[in-house]
């Protein structure tokens, strides 16, 4: 997994993804895009190897991904988090994850409205299926008010 070289342990492009959680093709676009600076490369073998630093940073970008964080906000958190910005860096870090935590909350929302679709439309059928036309019936405007919902 890991290799030394003189007192950097070494990550390999493979291993980092295990670690990360972020394929390969997403550490290659993210060292292109600059969001993690460029890679350091094994002499002989040419290949990518991420020093200590880099895996705790691309371990962060990991996480925040799994969150669906823009990669606009995790170059945000990342310029914060080296300090560029000044002595505001702690607001303007509460105010970068009270965002998202707001982005998630309405995604939550989002998702209750389709499950709440989803779970009439079942009730639908099911009524339907034991010939019940009245409880049918019924449910029938509660479907329209939530499909709605989904726009």
């Amino acid at each position: 997994m890991t290799t030394t070289d003189g007192d950097t342990a070494s990550v390999s492009i493979q291993d980092m993804s295990k670690i990360s959680g972020l394929s390969e093709a997403t550490l290659r676009y993210y060292e292109k895009i600059g969001l993690i600076g460029p890679v350091p490369r094994d002499e002989s073998s040419g290949h990518r190897r991420y020093g200590g630093h880099a895996v705790e940073r691309i371990e962060a970008l990991g996480c925040l991904r799994a969150t669906g964080m823009s990669v606009q906000d995790m170059r945000d958190y990342l310029r914060f988090l080296d300090g560029d910005g000044g002595d505001g860096n702690a607001t303007r870090m509460r105010e970068l994850f009270e965002r998202n935590v707001s982005r998630i909350q309405e995604e939550i929302e989002r998702m209750h409205v389709r499950r709440r679709y989803l779970e009439l439309k079942a009730q639908l059928w099911s009524a339907r299926e034991r010939g019940d036309a009245e409880g049918a019936n019924r449910i029938v405007p509660e479907v329209a008010r939530a499909r709605e919902g989904l726009r």
